[in-house]
């Protein structure tokens, strides 16, 4: 299987899409106004206890208040150590108003919600994650060769005695670790207590609320987090963040040494490969299947609903047959729109009707094998009495269709359209675009109110940027019958 990896860097948004065999699996978006906080950690004061929900509100500095649970709350010891099987029973206990506690974000804000917190804080590396407060060693479950998993959790055990960390911490092996040496795990164990014994130190001089440390930026974390033993190729369009990635693999994933490659010809990155063809359609509530049939995805707050349909496929059998392949081919198609998507949640899916058990069964383990995959955890609880079949999948990161669009004005949120932000980088994007193929003296921008409205104030640091990056001036002028999503670029 062929696996690449794409980075697209602008002074807006960094974007990364993963690909299978030449198809787009998951596309990850971090703008620079709006950067994820999934990992990241921060001094914070508690401004609320509610006992009748057992949970707290916390101020950290942000635009909203995070949530704690006490789920998410752990006992420690007098040494700092984690109290296994001991969880917080009554937050009051616990919290008060006014205290200042060291917390870390499990899951952006999301919609109207803001980000969740737990106190069992970890740092991730290529292998490993480190557990500062818990003597524990815990093992991927994607490594399932037994022989495997009890020699590299000896070589983690022997590596902590070398480097002194013996009964003080605990460490979770990544299924990245699988096949790798005792020279790479102690690099890892060595760089993450370097990495805790800085942040120990701010802990100490920081006020609440206040930010303790930061997660890397996306095109490094790619570089962590979904590098696999078959990558083939990583193509990066920044000669910036390509120098920055040639360092960092050197010094953590040397194993990559030759394999990232700078693309910086005359066609964009993500056209060459229809990256943006494929990230609209993840837009879209219709996705055809190859056999004729499609799905609706359906997405709302508590839940997404699919449902399969047999569409103009007529089968070459009978019925139950057609329904049978039908079934099979979108088990594996919603495995996929899943990660494209990044839906998280409660997830319903209507699979038609099968009458033969056996289709069942096939079909059902079909969705579990393609969903093994997936870097985000999923639960399939199994079929109901309806027919449905029912799944969750982690959710910590707002999906392709929150990152991407809002509420529509013109029919009272019923549907979507893309935000202004979404329409100005598209701008940009089109006019890098054009600077490739022509030479014009400038550029000139027609658009709808809102968005040149955008274009002079919130982006008017983005548009500097781009006009520096082409040495092109660049106006924009407000077309009154445009719609949000329409706009023109004029070369002169």
């Amino acid at each position: 299987m062929s696996e690449e990896i794409l980075i697209n860097v602008s002074p807006m948004e960094t974007r990364v899409a993963l690909l299978e065999n030449g198809l787009l699996q998951g596309i990850y978006i971090e703008r620079s106004s709006r950067r994820g906080l999934v990992g990241n950690m921060y001094k914070g004061k508690v401004i609320r206890v509610l006992p009748g929900m057992q949970a707290a509100f916390i101020e950290m500095g942000l635009e909203r208040s995070a949530f704690i649970h006490s789920a998410d709350i752990v006992a420690l010891d007098d040494e700092g150590i984690e109290q296994r099987n001991r969880g917080v029973k009554n937050i009051c206990a616990t919290l008060r108003e006014g205290q200042s506690i060291i917390v870390q974000v499990i899951k952006d804000p999301i919609g109207s919600k803001g980000a969740r917190l737990t106190t069992q804080l970890s740092l991730p590396s290529r292998y490993l994650v480190y557990m500062p407060h818990t003597q524990h060693i815990g093992i991927s479950q994607q490594i399932e060769e037994e022989e495997e998993r009890t020699r590299l959790r000896l070589l983690v055990q022997e590596c902590m005695e070398e480097v002194g960390l013996v009964n003080s911490s605990g460490f979770i092996i990544r299924t990245a670790a699988e096949g790798v040496g005792k020279t790479e795990i102690r690099n890892d164990i060595q760089f993450l207590k370097r990495l805790w014994d800085s942040i120990q130190v701010k802990i100490k001089a920081a006020t609440a609320p206040s930010a303790i440390y930061e997660d890397l930026p996306l095109h490094l974390r790619a570089m962590r987090d979904f590098i696999k033993p078959g990558l083939d190729k990583v193509r990066i369009d920044s000669h910036e963040c390509y120098i920055q990635m040639q360092s960092f693999i050197e010094s953590l994933v040397p194993e990559l040494d030759g394999r990232i490659e700078l693309c910086q010809g005359e066609r964009a990155l993500f056209d060459l490969y229809n990256i943006e063809d494929e990230i609209q359609k993840a837009l879209g509530r219709n996705v055809p299947l190859k056999s004729g049939g499609h799905l609706i995805f359906d997405q709302a707050e508590a839940m997404t609903t699919i449902d399969v349909n047999t569409g103009t496929f007529v089968g070459n059998k009978n019925l139950e047959e057609t329904i049978y392949k039908t079934n099979l081919e979108a088990a594996s198609t919603i495995a996929r729109q899943l990660r494209l998507r990044n839906i998280g949640g409660i997830i319903i899916i209507d699979f038609i009707d099968m009458s033969d058990k056996e289709h069942q069964r096939q079909v059902m383990r079909m969705l579990e094998k393609v969903v093994e995959r997936d870097h985000s955890k999923s639960n399939i609880i199994g079929m109901s009495d309806l027919g449905l079949v029912e799944m969750t999948r982690k959710r910590t990161r707002e999906n392709l269709l929150q990152v991407l669009c809002e509420d529509c004005p013109e029919c009272d949120g019923r549907g979507k359209i893309k935000t202004v932000e979404t329409v100005c980088y598209e701008i940009f994007r089109e006019i890098l675009r054009q600077s490739r193929d022509y030479s014009p003296r400038s550029y000139l921008i027609l658009a709808s109110h809102v968005v040149v409205e955008h274009l002079q104030e919130e982006s008017a640091s983005s548009l500097a940027d781009l006009e520096a990056l082409i040495n092109k001036s660049i106006s924009v002028q407000v077309e009154p019958h445009y719609a949000q999503e329409e706009f023109d670029v004029v070369l002169h």
